[in-house]
């Protein structure tokens, strides 16, 4: 994601005002629906049963006097608290070109933006202090599993964000290759941690066969820059594209599709999936979607949404769009294009679990399924 935070995880932290954040959470929070309006049935004026609509040539008079009727009033704008990630950047572009473009207002929303990180996100959603946020599937397996009531219901990013990246002159450009090398994290936690497990089970390793050097202040790009480290953990849209604006080729190693985990995606509280804001929490859904094709179509249309919300993104133009761009290109797979953008892949969350749960750091306090974390009740129609 051009200059801002990155993609959330359950433990990640907060990421640089100025671009994706290379720890915990940086993408995470607002998304958007469609609202039914109501319109209210004329009563009859004679009789004690409803009436039928009367003709158009009868519309506006209310009896023998002929005075005009009042006009239905409009009803009110449903009001959504949208949790997004902890620094407001160019990944949330798409909840800000709704907003702007007046998507949400004409599905009958008032969004409210909110930037949380990703762990007080959940427990809010969970709490329902917020109505929808953003989280990585990676936070929502295990917070389901320790009975925080949230279901993820929409997915934005379809391709895992977090990467390992080296430069290209490091000879660095399979897992395999990461044996013995000093590799920078900036802790043993988050969505970042999970896929470096996953990328180094996937060639027999595990991290004992790594040099790691932890960076918590998430400096983890400038070391590998400077040379003190040989490779490091970030995000597609982030590290590898800043590293490459610099002049230097980056080798970016990502889980293959066999073996990928669920992205940040939107997440509701569970009750509200019956509860009076549903429709308008569609809405929602619906209109964010709309604003992720209207940036795929044209992703100056993001850039210039996310500068109006944060004018000095403008100070940095190119890399933010190279950013979105790098951002846009993992919001769909095959199957969001199978399914439609936002699908959420029940065989990859039953994957993702089996696998969290067989991990050494415990992370899943009891057994969940796919289905305890996920719902599709909120999904455009494809």
């Amino acid at each position: 994601m051009p200059a801002s935070q990155t993609p959330t995880s359950h433990a990640d932290p907060p990421v640089p005002a100025h671009g994706p954040s290379p720890g915990r959470h940086p993408v995470r929070r607002h998304l958007a629906g469609v609202l039914l309006g109501v319109l209210a049935l004329v009563a009859s004026a004679c009789s004690g049963g409803a009436s039928p609509t009367p003709p158009a040539s009868l519309q506006g008079s209310a009896g023998p006097s002929g005075s005009q009727a009042p006009s239905p009033t409009p009803a009110a704008p449903v009001k959504l608290v949208v949790g997004l990630g902890y620094i407001p950047n160019i990944q949330f572009a798409q909840f800000y070109l709704a907003d702007q473009a007046g998507y949400y207002r004409d599905a009958g929303l008032a969004v409210e933006f909110q930037n949380k990180i990703d762990p007080e996100l959940v427990t809010l959603v969970g709490q329902g202090a917020v109505d929808i946020g953003i989280s990585d599937g990676t936070s929502v397996i295990p917070a389901v599993s320790q009975g925080i009531p949230i279901r993820y219901v929409f997915t934005v990013f379809a391709q895992f964000p977090s990467i390992v990246f080296a430069k290209a002159t490091s000879g660095i450009a399979t897992a395999a290759d990461l044996k013995g090398r000093k590799v920078g994290i900036p802790g043993k936690y988050g969505s970042s941690w999970i896929q470096l497990e996953a990328l180094l089970a996937g060639v027999g390793l595990t991290t004992a066969d790594l040099q790691l050097v932890l960076f918590p202040d998430f400096g983890q790009l400038a070391a590998l820059e400077k040379g003190v480290v040989d490779a490091a953990t970030g995000y597609a849209n982030n590290e590898p594209v800043r590293l490459e604006l610099g002049g230097e080729k980056a080798s970016v190693l990502a889980l293959p599709p066999a073996s990928q985990l669920p992205g940040p995606g939107l997440i509701v509280g569970a009750s509200a999936l019956s509860g009076p804001k549903k429709d308008a929490l569609r809405a929602f859904v619906t209109a964010t979607q709309r604003a992720m094709r209207a940036i795929e179509a044209d992703p100056t249309k993001g850039l210039d949404a996310a500068i109006a919300r944060i004018p000095e993104l403008a100070k940095d133009r190119p890399a933010q769009l190279a950013v979105l761009q790098a951002t846009i290109a993992l919001w769909e797979s095959d199957y969001t294009r199978t399914n439609g953008m936002g699908a959420v892949d029940p065989a990859l969350w039953e994957r993702s679990i089996s696998f969290m749960a067989s991990l050494p750091d415990k992370l899943l306090a009891k057994p969940v399924t796919a289905a305890d974390c996920t719902s599709s009740a909120l999904l455009p129609s494809p």
